[in-house]
């Protein structure tokens, strides 16, 4: 991933990761993000300082045991078409209480950011032909949203004062 990386809340930041798409079996370094089969065949010392990238198909309780040791967490979208990381990210932090980075890599386009942003993720390497200066401002696409989701939970008739009451 190295490079450069939007953060949900509109700035860039530096990323010192290293995307390990094949894993040839060589010790990790720290910083280094493993797929997660290749995660799970370390023991816990090979672990410390590095992180797991899911795959559509992986199952996220797998991670769950180590949630709250890891610095980062990536979800691969192969094809901007394939939706399977977005449910992936929300049991992430709800159901397994990831409050770690969690990165959108592969696939990942402008018109995707603000939906990404409400399920969970933290920071998202775009595919390397998308325009950066407008990507800060697809985060905040909307400004407000009727559904409850990760960022917001109550939905919008919930948050809703009743007619008459103070402000």
């Amino acid at each position: 991933m190295s490079g450069r990386v939007l953060l949900a809340g509109g700035g860039w930041g530096d990323d010192a990761t290293r995307l390990v798409r094949a894993h040839d079996g060589a010790p990790p370094a720290v910083g280094d993000v493993l797929p997660l089969p290749a995660f799970l065949a370390l023991d816990d010392e090979a672990r410390v300082g590095v992180s797991v990238w899911l795959a559509p198909a992986d199952d996220p309780a797998q991670v769950a045991p180590f949630v709250d040791r890891l610095p980062l967490i990536a979800v691969d979208f192969p094809s901007f078409r394939d939706g399977r990381g977005y449910s992936t990210a929300a049991l992430l932090r709800t159901r397994y209480g990831f409050r770690g980075d969690l990165r959108a890599i592969g696939d990942v386009l402008i018109d995707q950011l603000f939906y990404l942003r409400r399920v969970g993720f933290t920071s998202f390497a775009l595919r390397g032909d998308q325009d950066r200066r407008l990507a800060a401002a697809a985060l905040h696409t909307f400004s407000d949203v009727y559904q409850g989701s990760v960022d917001q939970p109550l939905p919008h008739f919930r948050r809703r004062r009743p007619a008459g009451a103070p402000t």
